[in-house]
């Protein structure tokens, strides 16, 4: 079966995913309709909902809390063999929180161009911005201190009992 095409069982989590979505914006007002859901072995082992709004945080997304409950369910940071289902594509945030969860697959429902047209949710200036050399980018950076931080990461690079992730 290619993992690009989405099956009946998608639409079961998916569903579930994007009720989660409704319960956030519509009810609870807690942020945008952004529901997620990551099922391993055919269970659902945590789910999540955008909280941006009522936690004042800006990555409470709902792929950032069942990702993180998700590894705090499996007692592991390695997410492989869970599919991640969430009502809307992933930002450039989330995208690379699936990336380094080794999460093996994303459904989604909605575009990132939906959540531009529906909520005013632009990505594209992220992902044109993360495309510039830093210098060029749009929030200003300075490096300092690097020597310091160099010797940090000589004496990790040497640890023996460091996890590696």
């Amino acid at each position: 079966m290619d993992p690009r095409i989405a099956n009946s069982d998608d639409e079961k989590f998916m569903r579930m995913a994007i009720a989660l979505g409704e319960q956030a914006a519509m009810v609870e007002g807690t942020g945008g309709p952004f529901g997620c859901v990551i099922v391993k072995n055919g269970k659902v082992i945590a789910e999540g909902s955008n909280h941006v709004v009522t936690e004042n945080d800006p990555t409470w997304h709902g792929e950032m809390a069942a990702i993180r409950a998700a590894a705090r369910h499996l007692g592991n940071f390695n997410l492989s063999g869970c599919t991640l289902y969430t009502s809307g594509e992933p930002c450039p945030m989330c995208a690379g929180a699936i990336f380094w969860a080794r999460i093996d697959r994303v459904v989604y429902a909605s575009t990132i161009a939906d959540a531009l047209v529906f909520g005013g949710f632009d990505d594209q200036p992220i992902y044109d911005d993360l495309a510039k050399p830093i210098a060029h980018r749009l929030v200003p950076a300075a490096q300092c201190l690097r020597d310091e931080m160099l010797d940090l990461w000589r004496r990790y690079q040497a640890k023996p009992d460091k996890t590696h992730y």
